[in-house]
């Protein structure tokens, strides 16, 4: 579980976004697109999942991105190479369905436009037509937009304050896309509140939606029940019947109260911690 390499993404206005590539061939050999593992960056932390963004069976390197925002993720992102992690577990949950369905939208939003890398690479490769859509606050923000380039027949590139692409939220061009043609799938994955609106504007065109949804865990196996979302009136755990779930059966409400339990004690955590 040594890094091997690590690259800063995106350091702008207090957001900072980091890769690491890690060395653990066992995941490696056996992780499929979609999946996440749960790491700790040492004995006394907690444990967080992460999406595997990338998987290389031959050289036994697994990468990471994600954003430091709290008290874990930062400590992780002060790691360098040549250190280890205290304990990585994966893969976990089901991979995403890959083939061939036809003509396929990916919305990423923020950070979560690097777990959609995997999947617009194996729904490439299963025969679909790919056509992304990328949104963040502004164009420093943005990122993997030449790799996703790469693997798309089109994509559309929307920020808040229109730096970079047009000025809109990633729905806007969703729904200007879904009143024009069909569609066969839409993939998406970011902010709760992106996926939602996603959700709610494919629900009209009656086109299948799934989502990865990044609800609150601790254990990661279905032990401890914290990940519980409702899905179609039923209850599931994103951590072993997920991360991905049909956008339309998803109780949004629920699932954005849930991911704001602890969010008192964050704040409280961080102060504490601040130098």
């Amino acid at each position: 579980m040594k890094i091997v390499n690590k690259k800063i993404i995106n350091d702008v206005g207090g957001v900072r976004i980091t890769q690491l590539d890690i060395v653990s061939a066992d995941i490696a050999s056996k992780a499929m697109p979609g999946q996440f593992v749960m790491l700790m960056v040492s004995h006394e932390g907690e444990r967080i999942p992460l999406t595997l963004v990338n998987a290389d069976k031959k050289t036994g390197i697994v990468s990471l991105i994600f954003q430091e925002a709290g008290f874990t993720t930062k400590s992780l992102g002060k790691l360098s190479p040549g250190e280890s992690l205290y304990s990585l577990v994966g893969p976990l949950g089901h991979p995403t369905e890959v083939k061939k369905f036809g003509k396929v939208i990916l919305v990423g939003g923020g950070v979560g436009i690097a777990e959609i890398l995997p999947v617009a690479r194996a729904l490439k490769e299963a025969g679909n037509e790919i056509t992304t859509i990328l949104g963040s606050r502004n164009k420093d923000l943005l990122i993997l937009e030449a790799e996703l380039r790469e693997t798309s027949d089109q994509i559309y590139i929307m920020t808040d304050d229109g730096s970079a692409g047009k000025k809109g939220f990633t729905t806007d061009m969703l729904g200007e896309l879904l009143s024009k043609e069909k569609y066969d799938l839409i993939y998406s994955v970011g902010p709760i509140p992106m996926m939602k609106r996603v959700a709610a504007a494919s629900k009209e065109y009656n086109t299948k939606t799934l989502v990865s949804l990044n609800a609150l865990m601790v254990d990661a196996t279905g032990m401890c029940g914290c990940c519980r979302v409702s899905v179609s009136g039923q209850v599931k755990f994103s951590c072993v019947d997920g991360p991905d779930f049909d956008g339309h059966g998803v109780d949004w409400d629920e699932l954005e109260k849930r991911n704001k339990v602890y969010s008192e004690q964050e704040k409280h955590i961080c102060r504490l911690l601040k130098p």
